[in-house]
């Protein structure tokens, strides 16, 4: 496969993800992980493996993420090598649209063995934009360059 159609791959991955998640599957949300995969919520909950990611999502989908939808923005792809890569997205689970995209998230994609694309690990961050601004008032060299 061509660099290209990877990342058209990948894209189509964390949508897939995102599409499961707002229908409130949690088995196709599992199926997009590695079997030995971590998922790291930003409530610090900690899951392993496609399967365990997927029976968690799902009681979490039936209970108090019912009816919620996934929206993300990816805002980059990095590949290292043929068959990894990092991805970073902004985004936001809700009942409706979401008034902004609060949480990060940088997933860690691999080829698997099947040679698909599959999430081998995510962490999930809510975004502190006050503490980031204070910090960034007072600090300003702690800024990321991308962000001046």
């Amino acid at each position: 496969m061509n660099a290209t159609t990877d990342t058209a791959a990948i894209r189509a991955l964390i949508e897939r993800s995102a599409d499961a998640w707002s229908r409130g599957d949690g088995t196709a949300y599992g199926e997009c992980f590695t079997a030995d995969a971590t998922d790291v919520t930003y409530m610090g909950t900690v899951y392993h493996g496609g399967a365990e990611i997927g029976r968690g999502h799902q009681v979490l989908f039936d209970s108090f993420l019912k009816n919620t939808r996934l929206t993300l923005e990816i805002t980059e792809i990095r590949r290292y090598g043929s068959d990894t890569a990092i991805v970073v997205a902004r985004g936001e689970s809700s009942k409706g649209a979401p008034k902004q995209l609060g949480k990060l998230a940088t997933y860690t994609v691999i080829r698997d063995t099947d040679r698909q694309w599959r999430i081998a690990a995510v962490q999930k961050t809510q975004r502190k934009r006050l503490m980031e601004a204070l910090t960034f008032a007072f600090q300003p060299t702690s800024r990321p360059a991308a962000r001046r």
